[in-house]
This record gives structure tokens, C-alpha cells and sequence, in this order.
């Protein structure tokens, strides 16, 4: 085999290098340097497959085409600190943030265990929202409030407070987020004077910086507070009356969303989450206790899963590609509306009742509109 050592390989106008067939083997035992630049400088039209290294978010990034561009190249470790007893070591892990206009807690689990949930850190004020977190696997992102138009972000595999990380299109409360590796979307809640919108803004989750419009929900709607994501849809269930109606947008277009079916009963259900193929919905006003269930990649109603140990509404939902942890609930018993603290979870692949996961540490004022979610749930699987 011949040996060749240069410097540098170039075309006669620097424009350019050699293309290199076969198989190349590189024997050096220190490094490779790839092309690098920041995120404006991406160059377009690549060939699928093209690397390089992206100075701004000081990650390794591919090309996948023209339709996807330019994607980090992530590493999948779920290695976790700042924990107690089954809170640390390996797992994905759930949050639930916020619960009145003056509460800014954060608080999380460990979904692949049992247990109470323990303190995380604090959002950058106190709100609510009632609706989904989106996040990849390192990044955590919470939108709104009442009625704001923050968004926070904070790291999952460690513990402390949320960092600013841009502004949404529009101040709501209420609203849903879906997503995938790359984009988060939220559709949908209550503007200023509790009218209902139609809204539906996008993230970036790996940068920082304002959400961007993404299209229209089909109706001006309150609430939307139950979603779920696969790799490429993201679903929402919501109160359209005198049925729930179920409709998804493909994550990485934009554009208005689309028909799914029909939920449960004549209202939204609350705490969606997912593995991969199913998304999973449960409770609703005022005190439904009914699990149901749909196949993201088709369209259709939601199937009967089992019941949850307790009925109620505005409850979270956190999940890994596996499990369903739904978090907290308020249920109306006349005269008085009572919150409880009460987490459950069911094995998403089998259908059934709930089991007992333990308790929601902090989130109990009866007025409480928490957002939930996990850097593990089955969006995050393409």
C-alpha cells in the first residue's frame, strides 16, 4: 500500500478537493478535523450524509436532505444527577413545573422507578400552563403562563433553576406542546381576557431564541391540554363540543392541522405522553377516570386502555418508551373542587387499570395547572 503525506488537497481555484472512492482508512491515533462553521454559514444542497462541526451550538451535525437539513448528531445517555434514593444513577426522567401564578417549582422522577417526586429547581417566575413540556434528551423547555409569553429552559440530567430562552408568538395559558428531536410546537389556550386561540408557534429546542409561527389550529380552543408525539406527528386532543376532537400536524413542516378522529367522551382528556407508536390520554372534568389510547401512525378514535385509580382533570403526563406516569389531578365533588397529589402509571404496550407510583411533592393547590413532561418519551425515538 503507497503512502502519501500532504498538507492539503484542493482543486487548482481552492474551490473545492479531490473526491476519494473505496474504502479510506484513517490510522492516525489523535484526531479528525471535519469542516466547521457557525449555523448561518450551513451550506445548502449537500449531499445526505455530509458532517460537520457547528461552532455556535458546539455540537457534530449532519446533513439528512433537503426536506429535514441539518441535524446534531446527539449522544443517548441517560446518566442523571442531583437525586436521591431511586432518583439517581440511569433513567429517564419526568418534570412537572409550575401550578399557580405564584408557584415556580420544578420537580421530577425517575420514570423507570417508583417514588415521590423531589425538588429540581425554579422556573424564572411563577406561572401556570396545564399543558405538555417539550424536550430532547439534555433539554427541557416550558412555554406561557398566566398569561405570559416566557419560555424557560433548563438541563434534565442534572438539578438547578430554568435559564430564559426566548419568547412565545403571543402571552397564553393552557396550551399543549408536542415534539420531536429537533422542533417543539405548541397549539392552542387562553390569551389575554381567556378567549380561546388558535396559535400554534415552534422551537428550535437545541438553540435559544423567539418561537416562530407555525400555522393555525382548526378551532380558537381554550384548552389543548393533552398531546403526544411520535417521530414525525404531533397530536393533540381537545374540547370542540359536544365531542372531543383529536388533530395532528407533521412535526417538521408547517402548516394548519389535520383531522385525526375523535377522543373520549364530550371532552378533552388530559396528560397525554407516548411510546413510539401509541400516544396515551386519561381523566377529564370532572372526575373521568377512563385511559384511552391511539396508534399515531394512523388516524382514528381513541381506544378504551383501562382506568386510573382516581378520577380527575387537569393532570400531567411524563413517559419513557415504555411507561406512563400521569401526575396530580383536581376532581369536583359538589360543592367544592379538591386537588390531589396522587402519580400513576401503566406499561403502554399492554392495556389495563393503573397502579400506584407515588406522590407529587409539591404540586397540591387545588388551583393548579401544571405542564408535564420526560427527555425519554416516544417522540424522541426517530
Amino acid at each position: 500500500m503507497s503512502e502519501v503525506r500532504v498538507n492539503n488537497l484542493s482543486n487548482e481555484n481552492n474551490t473545492g478537493g479531490p473526491t476519494i472512492s473505496g474504502i479510506t482508512t484513517y490510522s492516525g491515533t489523535h484526531f479528525f478535523v471535519p469542516p466547521q462553521g457557525d449555523t448561518a454559514s450551513r451550506p445548502e444542497d449537500c449531499e445526505p450524509g455530509s458532517l460537520r462541526f457547528n461552532t455556535d451550538s458546539a455540537k457534530l451535525e449532519y446533513f439528512r436532505g433537503n426536506t429535514i437539513g441539518w441535524t446534531e448528531i446527539e449522544a443517548s445517555s441517560h446518566e442523571v444527577g442531583g437525586g436521591t434514593g431511586s432518583n439517581v444513577g440511569t433513567g429517564t426522567r419526568g418534570f412537572n413545573a409550575g401550578r399557580h401564578v405564584y408557584n415556580n417549582t420544578i420537580e421530577f422522577i425517575t420514570i423507570s422507578t417508583l417514588g415521590d417526586s423531589q425538588d429540581f429547581g425554579d422556573l424564572s417566575t411563577g406561572r401556570f400552563s396545564n399543558g405538555n413540556l417539550v424536550g430532547g434528551d439534555s433539554r427541557m423547555v416550558y412555554a406561557g403562563g398566566y398569561y405570559v409569553n416566557v419560555i424557560d429552559f433548563w438541563t434534565a440530567q442534572s438539578t438547578g433553576n430554568a435559564t430564559d430562552f426566548g419568547d412565545l408568538t403571543t402571552p397564553r395559558q393552557q396550551m399543549s406542546g408536542c415534539n420531536d428531536k429537533i422542533r417543539g410546537i405548541w397549539a392552542g389556550g387562553r390569551g389575554p381576557g381567556h378567549a380561546g386561540e388558535n396559535t400554534m408557534d415552534y422551537i428550535t429546542i437545541s438553540t435559544t431564541g423567539n418561537a416562530v409561527d407555525f400555522g393555525d389550529f382548526s378551532a380558537a380552543t381554550p384548552s389543548t391540554s393533552a398531546s403526544c408525539s411520535s417521530s414525525t406527528r404531533g397530536i393533540w386532543n381537545y374540547d370542540a363540543g359536544p365531542v372531543a376532537e383529536i388533530k395532528f400536524v407533521n412535526i417538521r413542516s408547517t402548516g394548519n392541522t389535520t383531522d385525526f378522529g375523535d377522543g373520549y367522551g364530550d371532552r378533552e382528556m388530559n396528560g397525554g405522553q407516548s411510546s413510539s407508536t401509541r400516544g396515551m390520554f386519561a381523566g377529564g372534568y370532572s372526575a373521568n377516570n377512563t385511559i384511552a389510547f391511539i396508534t399515531m401512525a394512523t388516524e382514528g378514535d381513541t381506544i378504551d386502555f383501562g382506568d386510573l385509580t382516581q378520577g380527575g382533570y387537569s393532570m400531567t403526563a411524563m413517559s419513557s418508551s415504555t411507561r406512563c406516569v400521569f401526575g396530580g389531578r383536581t376532581y369536583y365533588s359538589h360543592p367544592s373542587f379538591y386537588r390531589v397529589n396522587t402519580m400513576d402509571f401503566v406499561e403502554i404496550a399492554t392495556t389495563g387499570n393503573a397502579v400506584d407510583f407515588g406522590d407529587m411533592a409539591f404540586m397540591t393547590d387545588v388551583t393548579g395547572n401544571t405542564a408535564g413532561g420526560s427527555n425519554g418519551h416516544g417522540g424522541l425515538s426517530g
